[in-house]
């Protein structure tokens, strides 16, 4: 039973890692975190156990308290809770909206046109 832990963990991880498996969201105002400025986090869809102890709908309605819970587990750099109450919030919109498609099934995510 352990080693199925351990494969399926090994098979996120690899998932997460895969190519495009980020979007990067280029922040309109940027983080300071000591000398480093932050200018744009990529983010990854979550896994069912990265959303524990958050209500879907709560995520889904872009409730702060959930997307400050959230963020930090699915971000790059990795935004702690208190730097997720310090984004501007047509960032804080941006990175959760992007949480939200992730909720949305494929075939019912929006459809992205490149160069558009």
């Amino acid at each position: 039973m352990k080693n199925a832990n351990v494969n399926k963990q090994e098979q996120i991880t690899a998932d997460i890692a895969a190519p495009g498996a980020y979007k990067t969201i280029h922040l309109e105002e940027p983080l300071t975190r000591g000398d480093t400025l932050i200018t744009s986090v990529q983010i990854r869809k979550p896994v069912a156990g990265e959303l524990r102890g958050v209500s879907l709908m709560d995520l889904g309605n872009l409730d702060v308290v959930s997307l400050q819970r959230v963020l930090p587990r699915v971000t790059l750099p990795t935004l702690a809770p208190h730097d997720v109450a310090k984004l501007d919030l047509a960032d804080l919109m941006a990175l959760g909206s992007e949480v939200a498609v992730f909720l949305l099934k494929k075939a019912d995510r929006p459809v992205v046109y490149p160069n558009s």
